[in-house]
């Protein structure tokens, strides 16, 4: 892929990933046969096509399809397209809808299809339209679907690595899930980064050659991240931040890289996810705590929802602290 055509978004910017993903889209829209479109809500979701046309009985040359409120038909539609060959297609809708479509994306993993299954509004970051609409497990859910891609991007910049990793599949899907809320550009720009494509890497250093804790995040969480490092480290706690892309590729990684990314003796590792903490086994170790959310949240704004279920960065540290000590206490008996 010519990375002369993709978009490069500025350190230190804002930007959801799901507006970055419209224009990582349309780049790749004027290189490869893409088709498809939403579930009906193509201006939340951010994957309409310019100029590419609308698919309809006067125009079978159209690019996108206005699926409607269908999100099975719509996975169904778009197994039936990566059946047919020659068209790289694509599906959106909220996250916390990728529960009607499952049967179609386990049949497209089942039958070794590089579909690209697209959500938006990825966490409790929702807000107002309450607990119905914010997902809480559907992330691992997705992730225990066999030979599915799940990619979470921590910003716009990795979110370009991870659409070209979800386009170079050949056998197997991909669910990439977008945020609603902007968040800071935090990674370097396309093509600078090729490690996304390894699943997970190192994304801030440790302050010392002794690693006190791996924070592992993936998603908005590596901004939060990367606030409880500064926090911690001016407290002396030395962390090292691994940014999490897509656990599955990162599983497929030879020991060596792995090891080099979480070594094996530091056994205490943090998992940061707003999500339902499960599924992390692989990479948490025996010693390791997952942070997550394993209620149903509550209709208010987003801000105020991360701050009641404890994604802050003051409560977060304390978390890590108190963590800490434990270990060293256990160790210490």
């Amino acid at each position: 892929m010519d990375n002369s055509i993709l978009p490069i978004f500025e350190e230190k910017s804002y930007t959801s990933t799901r507006e970055a993903s419209e224009k990582i889209l349309n780049a790749f829209a004027s290189n490869i046969s893409l088709i498809g479109g939403s579930a009906d809500l193509s201006s939340s979701n951010k994957t309409y096509l310019a100029n590419k046309g609308d698919f309809h009985p006067n125009n079978y040359g159209g690019q996108n399809i206005h699926f409607g409120v269908r999100e099975f038909s719509m996975g169904t539609i778009l197994n039936g397209l990566s059946l047919y060959g020659g068209l790289r297609p694509y599906g959106a809708t909220f996250l916390v809808f990728s529960d009607y479509m499952r049967p179609a994306i386990r049949l497209s993993a089942l039958m070794k299809q590089p579909v690209t299954f697209i959500f938006t509004h990825d966490s409790i970051h929702y807000g107002e339209d309450g607990p119905t609409h914010q997902p809480i497990e559907h992330i691992p859910s997705l992730r225990l679907i066999p030979n599915l891609l799940v990619f979470r991007p921590a910003d716009a910049n990795e979110s370009v690595e991870v659409y070209k990793s979800a386009f170079s599949q050949t056998n197997r899907p991909s669910a990439i899930i977008l945020s609603r809320q902007d968040l800071p550009v935090i990674t370097t720009p396309p093509g600078l980064n090729n490690n996304v494509k390894k699943g997970g890497y190192v994304f801030k250093q440790e302050s010392s050659k002794e690693i006190d804790v791996v924070l592992i995040a993936t998603g908005s969480e590596v901004t939060l991240a990367d606030q409880v490092r500064n926090r911690l480290e001016a407290d002396g706690v030395s962390v090292r931040i691994v940014s999490m892309p897509c656990l599955e590729l990162f599983n497929e990684q030879d020991q060596a890289y792995k090891d080099q990314i979480i070594p094996p003796a530091v056994q205490n590792r943090v998992i940061l996810e707003l999500a339902a903490p499960y599924g992390w086994d692989s990479v948490k170790g025996d010693k390791g705590i997952n942070i997550g959310i394993d209620s149903f949240a509550a209709s208010a704004p987003g801000n105020v929802l991360v701050k009641e279920f404890g994604f802050t960065e003051e409560a977060i540290s304390k978390k890590i602290q108190e963590y800490l000590k434990l270990n060293l206490k256990e160790l210490s008996i």
